[in-house]
């Protein structure tokens, strides 16, 4: 399995620690960065990370920041991306069985090292299981599709503007 990893300054170490546990598994990581502390603008992280995975490059993937939500919420304006927070192994398995989620997010000073590698692991082996979660998803695509088509016709009528 392909897997994206991302971070921004305030969670380089924590994702550090899981890119090794990753690895460890003999799993095929790709880092985006942040690679130092120095400070960044993590939505583009989250962009250039949730665009592969939108693209079908990588299966699942990862993005930590201080709180996890800044990264939820970036990665979850690229369409069909669905990215959840985590804090907890219970919301990593649903994440995954009852929202088929191909992104986790996850705070660092919210979840110590120990505790990301066990959500990590669990969202891993965890699969959609569909049942009653899959006209909710369906729900969802037809929103996104319908803002993407609205989107799409206010641009068009926008090109007719001098």
């Amino acid at each position: 399995m392909k897997i994206a990893i991302g971070c921004d300054e305030a969670a380089f170490e924590l994702k550090e620690i899981i890119k090794r546990h990753l690895l460890a598994q003999q799993l095929d990581v790709t880092d985006f960065g942040t690679h130092d502390t120095e400070p960044v603008i993590y939505p583009d992280i989250a962009f250039a990370v949730a665009e592969q995975v939108r693209q079908g490059v990588f299966a699942r993937a990862i993005l930590l920041c201080g709180t996890g939500i800044g990264m939820a919420i970036s990665a979850n304006k690229v369409p069909g991306v669905r990215a959840a927070q985590c804090h907890d192994t219970y919301s990593a398995e649903r994440a995954s069985k009852s929202n088929d989620a191909q992104i986790i997010t996850i705070g660092s000073r919210v979840v110590g090292a120990e505790l990301a590698k066990a959500i990590v692991d669990k969202w891993l082996e965890s699969e959609f299981m569909g049942g009653n979660s899959q006209p909710k998803l369906k729900r969802i695509e037809e929103y996104e599709h319908a803002l993407q088509n609205r989107n799409n016709n206010n641009n068009d009528n926008d090109d007719d503007k001098p």
